[in-house]
C-alpha cells in the first residue's frame, strides 16, 4: 500500500488534504498521472501545507463553474439512433463515448471520462445517465435509444414503439383469422 495526499475529492476515497492508503497500481495508473494526488512524503506534505488555500480556491470555482452548468444540463435528453433486433436488443452497445459526443453536440461539452455508465447501454428505450462535472457535482440526463427519429419522439412522449409494433401484429393475425374460414365458405357457396 502507497500513501498519498488527494489534492482533489476522489469519490469512494477521501476529500481534498486526506492522507489515504491505496494499492500501488492504482496510484501509478490513475491518481498520480491524473495529477489527482501526491505521495505523502515530507517535502510534499509541505508543499500542500503551502499551497493548500490555493487548491481549495481553485477547487471552489471550478464547483462553482459545474454548479452552473449543471443547472443548464439538468434534464436534458440526448438521442442515439442505434440498429437493433426486433426484441429491441441492440447490435452493438451505446458507449461512454457516444453519450459524450451526443451531450457535446446538445451543445455542452464534456469529456467521455465524465459519462459514468452503470452498465453497458444495449436495449432500446430511455436509460439515465450521470455525468461527473466535478468530483462533488454531477447531473443526470436521458439517453434515448432508438432505430429512427420517429420512435426517438415516440419513446419522449411515453409510448413503448416495440409494444406497439407488438400489438399491431398481433392486431393483423386476429383480422387474418378471422377472415380466413370466411374466404372459403365464400368459394362453397359457388
Amino acid at each position: 500500500m502507497i500513501e498519498l495526499i488527494l489534492l482533489e475529492r476522489v469519490e469512494k476515497l477521501g476529500q481534498m488534504g486526506q492522507l489515504v492508503k491505496v494499492k500501488p497500481g492504482f496510484a501509478r495508473n490513475y491518481l498520480l498521472p491524473q495529477k489527482k494526488a501526491l505521495r505523502a512524503t515530507k517535502e510534499n506534505l509541505a508543499y500542500f501545507e503551502t499551497q493548500r488555500a490555493q487548491l481549495e480556491a481553485t477547487n471552489l470555482q471550478r464547483k462553482s463553474e459545474a454548479t452552473e452548468i449543471a443547472a443548464t444540463l439538468e434534464g436534458l435528453t440526448v438521442v442515439l439512433v442505434r440498429q437493433a433486433g426486433e426484441s429491441g436488443q441492440l447490435y452493438g452497445s451505446v458507449s461512454a463515448r457516444d453519450i459524450a459526443e451526443a451531450v457535446t453536440e446538445a451543445g455542452f461539452t464534456i469529456e467521455k471520462r465524465q459519462v459514468v455508465l452503470e452498465r453497458p447501454i444495449k436495449t432500446l428505450g430511455m436509460h439515465p445517465v450521470r455525468i461527473v462535472l466535478h468530483p462533488e457535482v454531477s447531473v443526470m440526463v436521458t439517453a434515448n435509444v432508438a432505430q429512427s427519429a420517429e420512435e426517438a419522439a415516440m419513446q419522449a412522449r411515453g409510448i413503448d414503439p416495440q409494444r406497439l409494433a407488438d400489438e399491431d401484429e398481433e392486431e393483423l393475425e386476429e383480422q387474418r383469422a378471422a377472415l380466413a374460414p370466411a374466404a372459403p365458405a365464400e368459394a362453397g357457396a359457388r
